[in-house]
């Protein structure tokens, strides 16, 4: 796969982010009656029956064969702890506070890519970090002295989930999008399996298909933003994740009536403000 395709990596991202957005409002709905435990158990197992179905008409289950299993078991592990935090805050906070929260990960990237894979890091874009966290920090309220708890779990799971993007690009050279992705719906399945020792509620069959969608829709997006990290480095596209931004404050007016306040407003300017400028180094 031809590396340092910024143009379509930004296009599939954009993509991606969009269906994770629709996702994200699903998840909002069906955590009004179930548990987040067993929402992030079935949206992956759901995943999982829905793609390999996927793999088995395109071929794709023939190519499964992997050297990078100690990666996709970190990619998996972190993902779904990062799923976790994710989850639980759509269901406490507006879904586009949830959602700007999470787009903190364009600013761990970097940090994590050069940790890991030694990527450089300039200091135009340690300026931008530091001013995409004032940005947060606005989002948050921290001026105010108390920050909501829940808003502290968006952001470790912002910083665990950029982990997760990171080891995708680390696998770039020898596992196709479609590996990455059955590998990782296979461990967040068994990972996630294991929260229902404590959580046994059921489903209803209404909320099985809802449940259905927010696989289906999740598994799409997955496809799209694994393609993006594969083809372009994560300092490159990761400010792109910016558009679920839009579609989340859309769909949360849309559906719950919910409103942004100024200061959310103008910490989500500062995070994007920042983000592209930082894109538009060398």
């Amino acid at each position: 796969m031809k590396a340092d395709q910024p143009l379509k990596g930004a296009l599939l991202l954009i993509l991606g982010e969009g269906l994770l957005a629709v996702m994200a409002a699903l998840i909002k709905h069906l955590s009004e009656t179930l548990p987040t435990e067993t929402i992030v158990f079935g949206r992956n197992l759901v995943g999982l029956v829905v793609l390999i179905p996927v793999l088995m008409v395109s071929g794709g289950i023939r190519d499964l064969g992997t050297r990078h299993l100690r990666l996709h078991f970190v990619r998996g592990f972190t993902g779904v702890a990062a799923m976790f935090c994710f989850f639980y805050t759509i269901g406490h906070i507006q879904l586009a506070e949830a959602v700007l929260v999470k787009m903190t990960v364009p600013f761990f990237l970097p940090l994590v890519a050069w940790l890991w894979l030694r990527e450089g890091l300039s200091p135009r874009t340690a300026l931008a970090i530091l001013l995409g966290f004032v940005g947060v920090g606005i989002i948050m309220r921290a001026d105010r002295g108390v920050i909501e708890p829940v808003m502290l779990v968006a952001l470790a799971g912002a910083a665990i989930m950029s982990v997760a993007k990171v080891s995708i690009r680390r696998m770039a050279v020898s596992e196709p999008p479609h590996r990455v992705v059955f590998y990782f719906s296979l461990f967040a399945t068994l990972f996630s399996a294991l929260s229902l020792l404590w959580h046994r509620d059921l489903p209803s069959l209404e909320q099985m298909l809802w449940l259905l969608a927010i696989g289906s829709v999740a598994i799409a997006g997955q496809f799209a933003m694994t393609t993006a990290y594969q083809i372009a480095r994560p300092g490159q596209v990761g400010v792109y994740n910016y558009a679920a931004v839009i579609w989340a404050a859309f769909m949360g007016w849309l559906f719950w009536g919910e409103t942004l306040a100024l200061s959310t407003l103008l910490g989500t300017l500062l995070v994007i403000g920042a983000g592209v400028w930082n894109l538009k180094s060398r």
